[in-house]
C-alpha cells in the first residue's frame, strides 16, 4: 500500500486511493488558510488507518505550500490534537 495522496484542485478535494477505494477530505482555501470541512474514508477503508494517512498528506501539502490548517470537520479537528507535533 504505497499510496499518495493528491491534491485535486479543481474539485478543492484531497484524495487517497487505496485498492480503488478513495477516502477524501473536502477543503476551501482562504488566502494562506487551508479549511477542511469533511473528511471520509468508504466502509471498506474504515478502521484500516486511511483517514490518518490522508491527513498527514494534506497536512504535509498544506506545510509545503505555507498554509495554516483549520480543521471544520471534527474527525480532522480531533486527528490535530492527537498529533500536535505535525
Amino acid at each position: 500500500m504505497n499510496a499518495q495522496v493528491i491534491d485535486n484542485t479543481k474539485e478543492s478535494r484531497f484524495v487517497l486511493v487505496i485498492d480503488g477505494e478513495i477516502a477524501h477530505a473536502d477543503y476551501r482555501l482562504s488566502g494562506d488558510e487551508l479549511y477542511i470541512d469533511y473528511v471520509e474514508a468508504p466502509p471498506a477503508l474504515r478502521g484500516t488507518g486511511a483517514a490518518g494517512r490522508l491527513m498527514e498528506g494534506i497536512m504535509t501539502s498544506a506545510a509545503e505550500k505555507g498554509y495554516s490548517v483549520v480543521p471544520i470537520c471534527g474527525y480532522a479537528a480531533a486527528w490535530m490534537r492527537r498529533h500536535r507535533k505535525l
